[in-house]
């Protein structure tokens, strides 16, 4: 599940890159600026789209790294409670015989 998630994360990634990248800035840098002035949608009617899209895909990144974190603590955490468990009962296996 946590592998699935990091996959759809890093999608995330590379989708916001180059939504940032497309959009054309302030001082006319970035890769917006190379079609002649003219934005991917018209005039200025896809800047407006671009710069939802990013604060969304901005907000999904944010989410989702706290949320693979939260999932991946809570895996390593139980991976050690079942290493501890496991030796527990094998020594105390070993104390009987």
């Amino acid at each position: 599940m946590v592998t699935f998630l990091t996959v759809l994360f890093v999608i995330l990634c590379l989708f916001l890159i180059l939504f940032i990248l497309i959009q054309q800035g302030k001082g006319d840098m970035g890769l917006g600026s190379l079609g002649g002035g003219q934005a991917l949608f018209g005039g200025s009617g896809g800047q407006d789209f671009f710069e939802k899209a990013t604060w969304i895909m901005g907000a999904l990144f944010i989410f989702g790294a706290l949320g693979l974190t939260i999932l991946k603590t809570k895996e390593m955490s139980k991976s050690k409670l079942e290493k501890i468990a496991s030796s527990t009962n094998s020594s105390g296996n070993n104390q009987k015989s």
